[in-house]
């Protein structure tokens, strides 16, 4: 027992050491040391800490030596993420077993029926903002008795827009509580809501657990239709453990492992669009070793998830801040460990990384691309039935992204091939809409000939077997039905001349190697 003596002298008592100690915890880190004896004293704490720091054993240490089970909530930690949520729940169900206390998470995606069964047996809840209101809003949530309340990545939380959610519940609280904050960066919007809803809080600050000095970062410069054939490249020459691999979009994450496992390698998806059950298994299966060595994702992964031994780190498309580039970086480098960031830039990575560039602290050093063999790539079904391939229902290969960032899109001439690598700037949905159109365009339309989407021409003039091949399956020549065109005039349509210049109707997808340099590339003076 004296390897837990650094744990004893912060006040802990015997039961919680033993099962600390067979967890294999022997000496506390700096958030906890400076945490834990605060908050067994029952006072409001502020912590600046990042991912992986320990902090989640410092605020657990309190409402596990305190709680007793009395069939009510006494405990609600709020957390930005699914994935956060269930990686708490698991750490406190694992730190609070001598006391058999039960502890339940609480999110979106799953069946609200079995946690509604299941609150009025739990002693601590940790939930995601939206789900918690939901139950708040049918009175299946009481949270009258709670002692403690705990807002883990107040700053990720506040970044996805649930400012206004996390108020609402910290209103439902008693006023007679212990409050703890947590967050990577102590932003304005985190003073306000300390002042608001904390009592002469104790504010905690550590340093970084990431090495700089273990930490590499690189960045390639390479053609748009380079891109994913250097990343196969990299990773086929790179050495170490686990690899995450950054996308902007729901799209570009699907593109992304579609392709790495042609190329027979163990990649898996993680973003919003998925069922939360898919989630949780690619993650287990990333963290084992076991079945995924590649996690692609949004930025949904980038905070709050503790995944270890992450060897590299690869942005495939640039994050738009400094801030969350630090954040998806800070995936490496742990514990001593030797790390590397691999930015791949195309040209729409220019403006992100020039204002990632600004930060000082940042060192990125170029490196030659190497000479590539250019990767094939799957082309994207969209075999479809009904009218025009836009709406109907869809026959081919689609998948679980259904948000804003999904597939489908609009399309501009007929000679551009579907194997071309999707945009980082949010895949196909990229182009601004024209609300102007109607119903009909919510599924695209097409400013050349092709015959998906919707024709900039005269629909009326001869049906539609003059406009090529058909990349679905239509049924009937659409100008002969009795409910459609006579109400639309042809004169509402986008015209091709409104198309902007950029897009050129004969442009090949093999353009890329000899794309003329942009005169805003960033240049890298820190070299």
């Amino acid at each position: 027992m004296k390897k837990m003596e650094k744990f004893k002298e912060l006040g802990l008592s015997q039961s919680f050491l033993q099962t600390i100690e067979k967890l294999g915890f022997t000496e506390p880190s700096e958030i906890q040391k400076k945490t834990i004896p605060l908050v067994l004293e029952g006072k409001d704490v502020i912590g600046g800490s990042a991912t992986g720091s320990g902090k989640t054993l410092a605020f657990a240490s309190s409402m596990v030596e305190k709680i007793e089970k009395n069939k009510n909530v006494q405990a609600l930690i709020l957390t930005p993420t699914r994935e956060l949520a269930e990686q708490v729940a698991d750490s406190i169900r694992i730190f609070a077993q001598h006391k058999k206390l039960s502890v339940l998470p609480i999110y979106g995606g799953v069946n609200i029926e079995t946690q509604m069964r299941k609150i009025p047996k739990t002693d601590i809840v940790v939930g995601t903002p939206g789900r918690i209101l939901d139950h708040l809003q049918r009175q299946t949530l009481k949270l009258g008795e709670v002692k403690f309340l705990v807002l883990d990545e107040v700053d990720r939380m506040f970044d996805m827009g649930f400012h206004f959610d996390v108020e609402k519940i910290l209103s439902q609280c008693p006023k007679q509580r212990q409050t703890m904050l947590f967050s990577a960066t102590i932003s304005g919007d985190m003073d306000h809501l300390a002042k608001k809803y904390t009592k002469n809080p104790a504010e905690i600050t550590v340093k970084s657990h990431i090495d700089p000095s273990k930490l590499k970062q690189v960045f390639y410069d390479v053609p748009d239709g380079l891109k994913f054939s250097l990343l196969v490249h990299l990773l086929r020459q790179g050495k170490g453990n686990l690899v995450m691999v950054f996308c902007a979009t729901r799209r570009n994450v699907d593109f992304i492992v579609n392709n790495l496992n042609n190329q027979k390698m163990s990649a898996g998806a993680i973003h919003g669009g998925m069922e939360q059950n898919k989630r949780n298994r690619v993650l287990k299966e990333f963290n084992s070793g076991k079945g995924v060595d590649i996690l692609v994702c949004t930025d949904v992964a980038a905070r709050g998830l503790d995944i270890k031994d992450v060897s590299h780190v690869y942005n495939y498309d640039l994050p738009t801040s400094s801030s969350d580039y630090i954040h998806r970086i800070g995936r490496t480098a742990r514990a001593g460990k030797d790390g590397i960031a691999i930015n791949i830039l195309g040209s729409r990575d220019y403006e992100n990384f020039s204002n990632i560039q600004k930060d000082e602290k940042l060192k990125i050093v170029e490196v030659r691309p190497p000479k590539l063999d250019r990767v094939n790539i799957i082309k994207e079904e969209r075999n479809s039935f009904g009218r025009d391939n836009g709406r109907g229902f869809s026959q081919g290969n689609r998948d679980n992204s259904r948000g804003r960032d999904s597939s489908r899109g609009r399309s501009f001439g007929n000679n551009r091939s579907q194997s071309r690598e999707p945009s980082s700037r949010g895949g196909s949905n990229s182009r601004p809409r024209n609300t102007s159109r109607g119903r009909d365009s919510s599924r695209g339309w097409n400013s050349g000939d092709s015959s998906r989407g919707k024709s900039s021409g005269n629909r009326n003039s001869q049906g539609r077997n003059d406009r090529g091949p058909s990349r679905g399956k239509s049924f009937g020549n659409r100008s002969s039905s009795p409910n459609r065109n006579s109400s639309r005039p042809s004169s509402s349509r986008p015209q091709n001349s409104s198309r902007p210049s950029s897009f050129n109707k004969n442009r090949s997808d093999n353009r890329n190697s000899s794309r003329p340099r942009s005169s805003s590339r960033p240049r890298n003076d820190r070299r």
